[in-house]
């Protein structure tokens, strides 16, 4: 089976050459394949790829992240259009990569979120502030990656700053603030209704982000039984097929699902716990293929 992993990194990416050595060692390769360097398209009435040759790929794993664009999503589309599986689908995507529908769409199935506002003006900056329990406020932007676009607020001194930065289009996310102090912070890895492995992260002192990539650190993490049942239920809220789900809890240990990632980062788990995430993931990846049973797809050209 020929992997198709939709990356704009290299092949030294940690994740990507995770990817790589897990599939090799199930008998398996690993295609990247750059969304900037293939574009999809139609030709005598059948969908095309054009760009880039690669060896054709037996399933996609779309790995680009939060930033992900319109015509990338486009391209994944693409390889559903021509018999290709792909995990996680486009919609499912589009629905992840954007932090508010993910809300709305945790929240319409009864998963516990944080006290949210999504603002797109200006003026309802720091009414929404108020509405989430006041200062300080965490504010995030709709689609950010590793913990950039996410900032503490702590005065309407700052806010009002910040204002001048607020995109209309996209508008900001204010959200209520839970501190550190008495906290945890949880990733759990789904890949295809189960649970993979989970971890714990501690932000570094004077940080209220407890990510990985700002970090490096991770300590490994036995959920309750009740966090991993919200776990797969988060994932199956935005039909992702694979999924990194963020949990918080707070200092009265109440759970809220922060965020769930259609293309979660892997290494924490894997370095605190020793389990081989990758490894499911191509497993899964397999199974999936098989499934399907779906021709290869012509290959693509110039």
């Amino acid at each position: 089976m020929n992997i198709g992993v939709i990356s704009v990194r290299d092949a030294a990416y940690p994740p990507n050459l995770r990817l790589r050595r897990a599939a090799a060692s199930q008998g398996h390769r690993v295609t990247l394949i750059h969304p900037y360097r293939m574009w999809p398209g139609f030709k005598n009435q059948r969908p095309v790829l054009v760009g880039a040759a690669a060896p054709a790929p037996d399933v996609i794993l779309p790995r680009q992240g939060a930033t992900l664009g319109d015509t990338c999503l486009s391209l994944i589309r693409h390889f559903s259009l021509m018999g290709v599986p792909v995990i996680n689908p486009m919609d499912a995507i589009r629905k992840a990569k954007d932090k508010f529908l993910s809300l709305q769409a945790l929240q319409d199935k009864g998963l516990p979120v944080p006290d949210t506002i999504l603002v797109n003006d200006p003026d309802g900056l720091s009414g929404a502030a108020l509405s989430v329990g006041g200062f300080p406020v965490v504010v995030k932007t709709v689609s950010s990656r590793q913990g950039a676009g996410v900032v503490l607020v702590e005065t309407p001194l700052q806010m009002q700053a910040l204002s001048r930065d607020l995109n209309r289009r996209t508008g900001l996310l204010i959200q209520r603030f839970i501190p550190p102090e008495g906290r945890k912070d949880l990733r759990i890895v789904v890949v295809g209704k189960k649970t993979a492995g989970a971890a714990a992260f501690v932000p570094n002192p004077g940080d209220f982000r407890a990510n990985y990539h700002l970090t490096g650190k991770s300590q490994a993490a036995e959920p309750d039984p009740s966090l991993l049942e919200t776990a797969l239920r988060a994932a199956e809220a935005l039909d992702l097929e694979i999924a990194g789900v963020d949990l918080m809890l707070d200092a009265a240990q109440r759970p809220f699902v922060i965020e769930v990632n259609y293309s979660p980062g892997f290494e924490g788990i894997e370095s605190a716990t020793g389990k081989d995430i990758a490894g499911e993931i191509v497993r899964y990846a397999w199974h999936r293929f098989r499934e399907k049973g779906c021709p290869r797809m012509p290959p693509v050209g110039p």
